[in-house]
């Protein structure tokens, strides 16, 4: 992960990246892809594509990129994307 917030330029900023490698937060947030679609070519207990905002450890807003035939978000990831993700947030309040 800190790799990954180098590459992506984030490291030591506000953003944290979070492993899960066993899947147990995926499991905790149900957010585990249960469409067959990953399963049928190997891919096994996936992420959705999500995203977050909690303050201060209160949930505020949970987005989810996934569709009926489209269930990682790929055609379709806006919601989770920084500019829709900042739209939920600023609809919060």
């Amino acid at each position: 992960m800190k790799a990954w917030a180098e590459d992506q330029k984030i490291d030591g900023s506000f953003v944290t990246f979070v492993s899960d490698p066993a899947g147990d937060l995926t499991k905790a947030l149900d957010m585990e892809m249960t469409h067959p679609g990953p399963p049928s070519v190997g891919i096994i207990g996936r992420c959705k594509r999500f995203a977050i905002h909690a303050v201060k450890g209160e949930i505020k807003t949970v987005v989810v990129s996934e569709g009926p035939d489209d269930p990682a978000g790929d055609d379709d990831p806006s919601a989770t994307l920084a500019e829709g993700f900042l739209e939920a947030i600023k609809a919060e309040e």
